[in-house]
């Protein structure tokens, strides 16, 4: 018996039959603005990642768990051929819509589809050819662990003026933590009557911690590749500032 329920996610599953968090559209449908101008993300983030893949001469890309699609958009606007999954319909509805009303370029119209294909996303590391790369990214949960909230300041993900408040709770469970949930508060403009009305969505995942990730990443290349490590995009240094996110780079060397 318990006292009450606490909800880590909302209740539902996405079309494809799997657990999908979103299910309420209450955060897709505020996702853009919670990102904020998507320009303002040239600087830190796009340039990163396009320098990346460049460098490594990635041009055939997946992206895995892309939401409303916003990284998808971004690298086919620098010229990669993107394939793109997400097991929440209501998130990747956007990407849907963006992919019709865009379909006279070439880039969007060739834009691809997997997510019927759920063994693709289980065996990331095997799709990786050898001298290709994998770019995958975690929040700093040593962090939140550490300090019971998510690293001050704006990440570079995220460029909202909108968001006042990422309220963080976890979850232990025989004394580890099982895990984290973010309730973020936006204040979203109210054409009507130019005051702003409040909108809230929650994220809950499992706390993956910096060494125990690597660990696995390292795993699921049979030990066959390369790692670096990067905090926000910059080479990551023990001791310096805590990130928001950390990302990780794996190239497949066989």
């Amino acid at each position: 018996m318990v006292d009450n329920v606490y909800r880590t996610r909302s209740l539902g599953v996405a079309a494809v039959g799997l657990p999908d968090q979103y299910a309420d559209g209450k955060a897709a449908k505020v996702w853009q603005l919670y990102i904020g101008d998507t320009q303002s993300r040239t600087d830190e983030y796009k340039n990163a990642v396009v320098q990346l893949l460049r460098q490594h001469k990635c041009q055939r890309i997946l992206d895995v768990a892309c939401g409303t699609g916003v990284d998808s958009i971004m690298l086919l606007e620098e010229g990669f051929t993107v394939v793109s999954a997400d097991a929440s319909d209501k998130m990747l509805k956007y990407a849907l819509k963006e992919r019709w009303n865009r379909r006279k370029e070439e880039a969007f119209d060739k834009w691809g589809d997997q997510s019927d294909q759920k063994l693709a996303l289980q065996n990331i590391g095997s799709m990786v050819k050898p001298g290709g790369i994998l770019i995958i990214d975690h929040r700093n949960n040593d962090a939140i662990l550490k300090t019971g909230h998510v690293p001050q300041g704006k990440n570079i993900y995220y460029k909202s003026d909108l968001t006042t408040d990422i309220s963080t709770s976890v979850l232990y469970v025989n004394s580890k933590p099982h895990m984290v949930t973010l309730d973020y508060t936006l204040h979203v403009p109210n054409e009507v009557d130019q005051q702003p009305d409040v909108s809230t969505f929650r994220l809950s995942y499992y706390p993956h911690c910096l060494d125990g990730f690597t660990d696995i990443l390292k795993g699921a290349f049979q030990g066959k590749c390369e790692h670096s490590l990067f905090g926000d995009f910059k080479p990551h240094c023990p001791g310096q500032d805590p990130p928001c996110y950390f990302i990780h780079v794996v190239k497949k060397t066989g």
